[in-house]
């Protein structure tokens, strides 16, 4: 048996007529930027995220981008992040010449750890921004509390966390900006790159909006210097087929992630992940914790008997060569440098069968002797 970490194929074969009948139509129409389909999407994700203004860009990075850039933020200026998560989040901190600063996780979440995060503020702390890793939230209630008692704004990497909750309030009412992704893996996929930025602050939002266009709305006037990042037509079709699909494709999500917490609990070596109970978990990944040396095995394993995995994320960004610069050292971060050792993701689509989520966890299961 083959069961592979994502089913795109088995995801448009699903939707194949609506599909594409709505990138015919965009083709048929000849407009291929910012059409009022993109203002129905961004309203229709912003209010299921919890705020009222939503700005579709060409990619999660650019979000956290032009997050950045709607800030007004200086050369030199400290933003702390986690160094465990995929690169975008420090790497849109860094081109910005502003310094990232990177604080170590929670070891059960894998998301930013509020504690190092208040030591690591400084008076040229400009603002913090959390990922919301695997589909869980962030400790943002007492990220919230650091954040207002240094008057330090929040911008939540929710690339993977689309539909997430914390303390029953949607995702995006936890920070002054919320990024998304739609990179085609995502919870909610389009059909190539695409982003966006959720807010709750209206003149926010208009910055945001001439920042995607080059500074302008199109008028050849230019109040800022921005760039070219706008979601193109054929994606916001391909979204807006998708889009009332994601509640239910998040919940087979959680369904699939139960079956594997009956299924693993217990194995020595082996942890399940964590779910803290205040937060409603959407299952971007299903991430194994591999202890003893044993995760590359465990992964060479699942490979030679069809089942596919991944490594999110291999390295600490402190430590990796493009951020030595920062003055990372091993030994710094040591909840963040451990992880990499240890996690390993495992099928957890919304299109994994039964017999599939079966399979996995009897070969793991077979791997560690249970």
């Amino acid at each position: 048996m083959k069961v592979s970490m994502a089913d795109l194929p088995a995801q448009y074969a699903a939707l194949k007529s609506e599909i594409d009948a709505a990138v015919l139509d965009v083709l048929a129409t000849g407009m291929f930027g910012l059409t009022p389909a993109t203002a129905d999407l961004e309203n229709q994700i912003a209010r299921m995220s919890g705020v009222r203004f939503g700005i579709a860009l060409n990619s999660g990075t650019d979000a956290l981008l032009l997050s950045l850039m709607a800030l007004d933020l200086k050369p030199g200026d400290e933003v702390i992040t986690t160094p465990f998560t995929f690169v975008a989040t420090a790497e849109t901190i860094a081109l910005l010449g502003l310094t990232p600063v990177f604080a170590d996780i929670d070891p059960l979440t894998y998301n930013l750890d509020p504690v190092d995060t208040a030591r690591k503020i400084t008076p040229r702390t400009k603002a913090i921004i959390p990922v919301h890793l695997f589909g869980q939230m962030a400790d943002m209630t007492a990220l919230t509390a650091i954040s207002r008692a240094h008057n330090l704004p929040l911008i939540g990497d929710a690339a993977q966390a689309i539909g997430c909750y914390h303390h029953g309030s949607e995702v995006a009412k936890w920070s002054l900006f919320s990024t998304l992704s739609f990179f085609p893996t995502k919870n909610l996929g389009a059909a190539g790159d695409g982003g966006m930025v959720l807010t709750d602050d209206e003149e926010l939002a208009e910055k945001l909006r001439y920042l995607r266009f080059h500074g302008s709305k199109g008028t050849y006037r230019y109040k800022y210097v921005g760039l070219c990042s706008r979601l193109d037509a054929i994606q916001t079709a391909v979204l807006q087929v998708k889009l009332p699909c994601i509640a239910a494709w998040n919940e087979s999500r959680r369904q699939n992630a139960a079956y594997y917490d009956s299924a693993l609990q217990g194995i020595r070596g082996l942890t399940i992940p964590y779910t803290a109970p205040e937060n409603v978990h959407t299952y971007h990944q299903y991430t194994l914790r591999v202890t003893g040396g044993r995760r590359d095995d465990l992964k060479a394993f699942l490979a030679e008997h069809g089942v596919g995995s991944g490594i999110y994320y291999p390295g600490s960004l402190h430590l990796e060569e493009a951020y030595l610069t920062y003055g990372g050292k091993p030994g710094d971060l040591p909840h963040s440098e451990t992880a990499t050792g240890e996690v390993l993701s495992i099928p957890i689509m919304p299109e994994l069968k039964p017999e599939h989520r079966e399979y996995v966890a009897v070969t793991v299961r077979e791997f560690f002797g249970v």
